[in-house]
């Protein structure tokens, strides 16, 4: 621990750190074989739609039913002529969902199931869900989706400046976008639970997008002014500033949200714990991903574009090809330390350990004898 504590101190003070920024061209090549997967997947195998969102019926039978899961789904799926879904849930009783089914046959496949499974007729109860519901559920989900996006782009594009917030929007979608990917190429079922992870994760997204947006702003202030940094340096000081705090706070995050996804939803069999795990699991991870290998090498993408910024590489540039030529150690250009007299060097853009000046003034008050 005091190892990892040493080493976030040094990435926070820049002696060590990663070329997150200069490096981006491979994690925008990943990231877009990843989407591609996704869209592929999603196209190709599509969403696995719950009843919720399909209407049919739910059926649930008496506790400790003597019938497996297989054996509860055989008979559903002859019964009803659709497929079936069971799952096993905490007393032992099943819960068994056929999709496309109206009322008359909702009573016919409780009948047979109830004779099936060796119980009464009347303890296997049975609830109709029409697809209206979920379809309700779904456009609510699209305008909560679109209202939070276009509040999102707004705030940063005031708090920060457009060209992040058309990062942070690009992050969030590439997050969703594999979240739903995944679900399709996993075959989980989409319920309302699902939809509530997806909604879910898009604040815990844009939690460390922000804490880097925020370090980045601070550390840009006049930046113009001096001439040892680009603005894709500065970026990538900010992403390793707060890389270990981003890892830690993904990590905390992503462990209960892995003890109900594999504890919960794989040994007990909770399904609505996996439609809400899986979700979350995987937009945190894809969150945590984006904000250091996309929104914020996207941000320098786009600020490299501006003519001021242009200009300073250009001068950052000579500056370091000039301690080049003098025989001075690459890296002696981009350190706190001014090079020469050049006024320029001195603004504060970014700051870094220094050695305070000694006070003139030191001793002055000290207590001293006093004259009887």
């Amino acid at each position: 621990m005091s190892k990892l504590g040493n080493l976030g101190a040094r990435l926070h003070r820049g002696e060590v750190g990663y070329d997150f920024v200069g490096n981006r061209k491979i994690w925008y090549g990943i990231s877009i074989l990843i989407t591609i997967t996704a869209i592929v997947g999603l196209a190709v195998r599509g969403l696995n739609m719950g009843i919720e969102f399909q209407g049919g019926a739910v059926f649930t039978t008496p506790a400790k039913t003597a019938a497996s899961v297989s054996q509860a789904e055989k008979y559903a799926e002859e019964a009803s002529g659709h497929d079936a879904i069971v799952q096993k849930l905490g007393n032992g009783s099943l819960r068994i969902q056929v999709a496309g089914i109206d009322t008359n046959q909702a009573d016919r496949v409780s009948a047979e199931l109830a004779k099936d499974l060796g119980v009464a007729e009347k303890d296997v109860t049975g609830e109709l869900v029409g697809p209206s519901w979920g379809e309700q559920i779904a456009n609510k989900a699209w305008q909560g989706l679109g209202i939070f996006l276009v509040l999102v782009v707004i705030y940063l594009a005031i708090a920060f400046e457009w060209r992040m917030a058309l990062a942070a929007f690009v992050a969030l979608i590439h997050d969703i976008t594999i979240t739903v990917g995944i679900y399709a190429l996993v075959g989980f079922e989409v319920t309302p639970g699902t939809v509530i992870g997806l909604l879910t994760i898009l604040g815990y997204s844009l939690y460390d997008t922000v804490v880097v947006f925020d370090s980045l702003k601070e550390q840009t202030r006049d930046i113009t002014k001096q001439t040892r940094w680009t603005y894709s340096d500065i970026a990538n000081r900010s992403i390793n500033s707060t890389l270990v705090r981003s890892v830690n706070t993904t990590v905390v995050a992503l462990l209960p949200v892995a003890g109900l996804l594999f504890i919960g939803g794989g040994f007990l069999g909770a399904g609505m714990l996996n439609d809400i795990s899986l979700s979350l699991f995987v937009g945190l991870a894809a969150g945590a991903y984006s904000s250091i290998f996309i929104a914020t090498p996207l941000v320098a993408d786009l600020k490299e574009h501006e003519p001021q910024m242009k200009a300073l590489k250009k001068r950052v540039l000579a500056k370091r090809a000039q301690a080049a030529a003098q025989g001075e150690s690459p890296s002696a250009a981009v350190t706190d330390e001014p090079l020469g007299d050049d006024r320029e060097d001195a603004a504060p853009a970014v700051v870094g350990p220094r050695d305070q000046p000694v006070s003139r003034s030191r001793g002055r008050g000290r207590p001293s004898g006093k004259r009887r």
